[in-house]
């Protein structure tokens, strides 16, 4: 592990000492003992303690002092914007150091934790950017009035992040939420809590005034209960698993109090016979397999056209097998190991459920064999067909680098098999018609639709779900707007009065 430790200039010394942060402060926290390990090897990165009881009344308590606050709550958009590049520009400065951290809490690899990291700041520039430039409205006055809209901060607001990528999900909370005039009270996963601890050291020495951000990393049932039952939670983001956003969902229905979910998905991408095969095969690859498939959005579900169905998987297979398994810190591997030794065994415990079904597992289905994955969490990219779309390997989610394969024969038979599960996340479509293309992305009830591409972001485009993968929308203005009360004035003309009173005021003289 030294000579992969070697590339990337840094060492463990390097890692946050495990304190949580709150109000502005570092600080060891109150909950239990958790340990981070390094899912390449099993080595330990921190021994700390998660967040408690008493720690989160103490970062809420001022999240709303500092919310409430006058010189944030009424700072001039563009003076906010001056925070957020600087926190921006902080995470591009140290783009590196992040990468490595993050690579160490999740086993990602390093290039696509440095290209998570830098997506971070430049999540930060635009909600800068957006400030410089956001208008209000004057709307149509409908009477001798003027009527207007306006937007303004919510207050306190509960930012909970998932363990896959959690700079960029820690950024597209934050970053709105800060941008619009709120405190944030952000709980990473207690799989990955060090890299939330580096952001939180980047915000604090950007000179954002104490109390708007505390990173407390905790568990579901003490911190994340906690935050979404607070009182003073006035908005909560969440993303992560669809059985932890029921249970805020009807905790948030209780108070009345807004809430997002991005939550899980289970996402078809649809292989037409005239699409260019080597522009589907490296998408499909990329869209299943980059991040060792532990990814939402992933294209886990692959209609393939009967006409060209053998064919084109066997091309898939073949590459599949080609993939590069490695340690996260070579620059070479294209899958790392997954997060948890608890997660292989899940992930394997699927394909067990599709082997049972009858599903035949065409490559992968195993961990690898070697010294270099002996003491690692890794799991071979694995393809899989023989099963129709009710199996149970089509229905669930994964969450890990797992692709079930099916043909299809016509339009209408392709749209009723990838709208039929509880899922609605995203969809791909590879085919040189873009206008059947865009008829059948219209058709398949999804939050995203990618055709001919695949798992590509933009900050400035809304992203988010239906069905059971989640409510609201983020990135974008809208995901700005999210973040604020909408509020409307009636201002009167001079010397006009309601005629329904003139009567009686002519009467009391």
């Amino acid at each position: 592990m030294g000579t992969q430790e070697s590339v990337t200039g840094f060492t463990t010394a390097d890692l946050p000492d495990g304190r949580i942060f709150v109000a502005g402060a570092f600080r060891e926290g109150r909950g239990a003992e958790i340990e981070s390990r390094f899912p390449a090897d099993n080595s330990l990165n921190r021994v700390m303690r998660e967040a408690g009881p008493e720690d989160l009344d103490e970062a809420m308590a001022a999240a709303q002092q500092a919310a409430a606050d006058p010189g944030w709550r009424d700072l001039l958009p563009h003076r906010r914007a001056d925070y957020l590049y600087r926190i921006g520009q902080g995470i591009a400065e140290n783009a590196d150091r992040i990468s490595y951290i993050q690579s160490r809490d999740t086993g990602k690899t390093l290039r696509e934790t440095y290209a998570l990291a830098m997506s971070a700041a430049g999540t930060f520039r635009y909600y800068a950017a957006a400030l410089e430039t956001m208008e209000e409205s004057i709307t149509p006055s409908r009477g001798p009035w003027m009527t207007f809209s306006r937007y303004e901060p919510i207050g306190v607001v509960a930012a909970i992040t998932p363990w896959n990528s959690p700079i960029a999900s820690d950024a597209q909370k934050v970053a709105p939420a800060l941008a619009a005039g709120n405190a944030v009270v952000l709980k990473p996963a207690t799989w990955s809590p060090l890299v939330a601890l580096e952001f939180a050291r980047i915000v604090s020495e950007s000179g954002l005034p104490a109390g708007l951000l505390s990173v407390l990393p905790g568990g579901g049932q003490t911190i994340g209960d906690g935050l979404v039952s607070h009182p003073a939670t006035g908005r909560i983001s969440f993303t992560g698993g669809t059985k932890v956003g029921h249970a805020i969902a009807e905790k948030a229905a209780q108070r009345l109090v807004p809430v997002s979910l991005e939550l899980g998905g289970k996402s078809p991408t649809i292989v037409f016979p005239d699409a260019d095969m080597d522009q589907a095969l490296a998408g499909i690859l990329y869209g299943m397999f980059s991040s060792s498939g532990q990814s939402c959005i992933a294209g886990s579900r692959l209609f393939i056209h009967r006409s060209i169905y053998r064919s084109f998987l066997e091309r898939l297979v073949a590459a599949t097998k080609e993939l590069k398994v490695g340690h996260p810190f070579d620059a070479n591997t294209q899958v790392g190991p997954l997060i948890h030794p608890a997660h292989v065994a899940s992930v394997a415990r699927w394909v067990d459920v599709a082997r049972s079904e009858g599903g035949r597992i065409l490559t992968g289905g195993a961990r690898p064999v070697g010294d270099l994955y002996k003491e690692g969490y890794y799991y071979l990219p694995t393809v899989i067909d023989g099963v129709d779309n009710k199996a149970t390997i089509c229905q669930e989610e994964v969450f890990g680098p797992v692709l079930v394969a099916m043909p299809f024969d016509n339009e209408d038979d392709v749209i009723r098999m990838s709208n039929d599960n509880q899922y609605g996340l995203a969809c791909g479509v590879w085919s040189q018609d873009i206008g059947r293309a865009m008829a059948i992305g219209k058709a398949i009830t999804a939050g995203t639709v990618w055709i001919n591409t695949y798992k590509q972001f933009s900050i400035s485009t809304p992203f988010g779900a239906d069905k059971e993968s989640g409510i609201g929308r983020e990135k974008g203005l809208e995901g700005l707007r999210a973040y604020m009360r909408q509020k409307s004035y009636y201002l009167g003309d001079p010397g006009v009065y309601l005629p329904w009173a003139l009567p009686a005021m002519k009467d009391s003289g």
